[in-house]
């Protein structure tokens, strides 16, 4: 079930990008596929929404999004590298201008002293004019259940996807 606070910022997510003419991709672990979900809920997000990836396991986020085994080996699959590796994936095994990848420990098991539940990592990657690839990560530490860990993850991919759509179409009208 999507929020009534998701499906606001879906709306202003599908906004921004139908008006710049954008779309995006998801690369999701921790949140299933609630991330392309909410956004598919939508009526009309064909003409914005390109694909999701649900890659739970290492193997997918190698196979699917190109992620070294390597890296997450050395890494984690939880960290700001794979977090990386997964948008920038993403975005190089889809036509879509803009990514996010969430990867992390919804919980209430696989937790540990380094890495407890809650702890999530977020990447964004997309385009510029021209055609460089750019890519941002943010950590959360986040409280709660296993669906509020999920929901909040969730809450803040769209909400931090917006803001970068903005910015970056900012940046490509200069």
């Amino acid at each position: 079930m999507v929020t009534p606070h998701i499906e606001i910022l879906c709306e202003a997510l599908a906004q921004v990008l139908i008006a710049r003419k954008m779309s995006m991709v998801t690369a999701e672990s921790c949140t299933g596929g609630l991330i392309a979900a909410s956004c598919t809920q939508l009526s009309g997000s064909s003409a914005w929404f390109e694909r999701g990836f649900v890659t739970y396991s290492n193997a997918a986020k190698s196979e699917l999004l190109g992620v070294p085994s390597s890296l997450i080996e050395t890494q984690g699959a939880v960290s700001e590298e794979v977090a990386k590796a997964m948008a920038l994936g993403a975005l190089a095994h889809s036509p879509a201008h803009i990514s996010v990848a969430v990867t992390g420990i919804a919980g209430p098991t696989g937790g540990s002293a380094a890495k407890p539940v809650g702890t999530v990592w977020f990447a964004w990657a997309w385009r510029d004019s021209q055609h460089a690839l750019h890519s941002e990560a943010m950590f959360r530490q986040f409280e709660g259940t296993r669906s509020e860990v999920r929901y909040a993850t969730t809450e803040l991919a769209l909400a931090h996807l917006t803001e970068l759509v903005e910015k970056t179409a900012a940046l490509h009208s200069k």
